[in-house]
């Protein structure tokens, strides 16, 4: 393929699989059991990985917000979203569900809510009750992983891709905690495209729907304008301009070897390079979302 024949296309991306809709339902129907809800988001994107109406799925649950991937954010950015969500009353723990993962800080906000409401049934003459919590997020934040630790054994199915999660199952934990862990949920229409890239680039929605080129090209601007010295060290690029995508996709290509029969760029596998990059760690520290 010729250099000027490479389109990089924008695409509007819809996702709302019938199991989504389904576990909605399914929330709906047994939330009168639910003491607690675990909201988790992913570091990187504290705003836009948010499920949009989580206010309307949850109601009015006590909720404990849980920030996955902290080894991988910027913290310096995403504690600014934790100070500007605990501004809005809501508690928020951020942590890393990889190595040596700490549950106290998670465990010490679910005694605050559990201790409210063994206190009340103490009044009533009830002994306390086996805490039922509700874990909700989109696709790929950590959820499974996220029981397993709770848990103290794997209980919840883990993969690094959305949707390995299909039905609502109850979980035991070693924790006094029964677990409900539900699909990740997405919204059937993006009003802010911005969002839906962001969700793209950190695998909250599969591949297979998306124009994978317009996906990377959203990575590198993002890199371009928040950290360009990870795009330099990575791609040896000093800056992304929209406008010179192919040169620059003829740069990065040639530095990690993407080259197809007469040395032409291979510039599918330039874009899948750059998704796969953030996607095993390599290009990590970031945050695209900004307070």
């Amino acid at each position: 393929m010729k250099n000027e024949e490479k389109s990089f296309q924008k695409t509007s991306i819809n996702w709302f699989p019938g199991h989504m809709a389904k576990t909605k339902k399914q929330i709906n129907e047994l939330l009168p059991l639910i003491d607690i809800v675990y909201e988790l988001v992913d570091a990187r994107i504290p705003f836009s990985s948010r499920i949009s109406d989580i206010d309307n799925v949850i109601k009015n649950k006590p909720r404990i917000m849980i920030m996955t991937k902290s080894d991988l954010c910027d913290l310096e950015e995403t504690k600014k979203w934790v100070k500007k969500y605990e501004s809005m009353g809501i508690k928020v723990v951020l942590t890393n569900l990889q190595g040596d993962f700490d549950y106290k800080p998670i465990l010490n906000a679910t005694n605050e809510i559990s201790d409210i409401i063994n206190s009340k049934r103490k009044e009533k003459g009830l002994k306390p009750k086996e805490l039922k919590a509700l874990v909700v997020g989109i696709p790929n934040v950590g959820k499974s992983t996220f029981i397993n630790r709770l848990a103290g054994k794997k209980v919840a199915n883990v993969g690094n891709r959305p949707g390995v999660t299909t039905n609502l199952v109850w979980l035991k934990t070693k924790l006094n905690i029964l677990l409900l862990d539900t699909p990740g949920i997405l919204w059937p229409k993006f009003e802010n495209n911005e969002i839906a890239l962001n969700l793209a680039s950190f695998q909250a929605i599969r591949s297979e729907i998306l124009n994978v080129d317009e996906v990377a090209v959203h990575i590198l601007n993002k890199l371009s304008s928040l950290y360009p010295t990870i795009l330099k060290e990575r791609y040896n690029i000093e800056s992304f301009d929209n406008e010179e995508i192919v040169e620059t996709y003829d740069k990065i290509g040639k530095r990690i070897g993407a080259i197809i029969k007469g040395g032409e760029v291979d510039y599918d596998r330039v874009s899948n390079a750059i998704l796969n990059d953030i996607k095993n760690e390599i290009v990590k520290n970031v945050t695209f979302d900004r307070c």
